[in-house]
């Protein structure tokens, strides 16, 4: 399971440019890229997560694994943006704490 200090490292680097970056890229790039719908969801479902759990570690197992399936483990594709690419790696490092 995660080192909950290494978890909330990343996540104070990451998450608040996740929360402004994920909705513009579901805008700009959901219709040619449908499954990241589901991504904006399942982040959704994790911003949620680790708002209510505070100071303790969430469980993000299920949400994680969606995301690497989903996203054919945070691959990135060849038509997009570098805001598209930059999400990818975030949620990559994200999970990669969260699993450590």
């Amino acid at each position: 399971m995660a080192d909950t200090q290494t978890f909330n490292q990343v996540k104070a680097a990451h998450l608040k440019t996740l929360r402004q970056y994920v909705p513009v890229v579901a805008r700009v790039h959901g219709q040619s890229h449908p499954e990241f719908h589901e991504v904006h969801n399942l982040f959704n479902a994790i911003d949620k997560k680790i708002k209510a759990s505070g100071s303790k570690l969430p469980e993000l197992n299920g949400e994680f694994a969606k995301l690497s399936e989903l996203t054919n483990n945070y691959s990135i594709p060849d038509d997009v943006c570098e805001s598209y690419e930059a999400v990818y790696n975030m949620l990559r490092e994200l999970d990669r704490a969260y699993n450590a």
